[in-house]
């Protein structure tokens, strides 16, 4: 058995105001990361054998952002606030269904980094 079942990593990084790219950071991500954590623990769900929300610099998806990415499975999503985060713990984490409308697109194969 891996340590946690279930590994989030919230992308919070924070680009310069005008920079050329938009940043995760400027959506409320590290908040909305501390939220999902809370969230976990409330519902008995952190620690070993369960899952942990970790804060991550930039994921390069930041134009399709806010983004994270849930492991094993490597399933990105995007979201916008607590009732998306609450439906990827409840239909990803708890029920084993990933959420589709909020799941970022697959990379085109043979896609470059930005």
């Amino acid at each position: 058995m891996d340590y946690y079942r279930h590994h989030l990593f919230f992308c919070t990084n924070k680009r310069a105001d005008g920079a050329e790219r938009p940043s995760c950071g400027h959506c409320d991500s590290a908040r909305l990361r501390g939220y999902t954590k809370a969230r976990l623990k409330e519902l008995g769900l952190a620690g070993p054998g369960g899952a942990r929300a970790n804060t991550t610099s930039c994921l390069d998806r930041c134009e399709e952002g806010p983004c994270l990415v849930v492991y094993p499975e490597g399933v990105w999503y995007t979201y916008i606030d607590e009732s998306d985060l609450d439906e990827i713990i409840e239909s990803h984490l708890v029920g084993g269904r990933p959420v589709a409308r909020l799941r970022l697109a697959e990379p085109e194969e043979g896609a470059e980094g930005r």
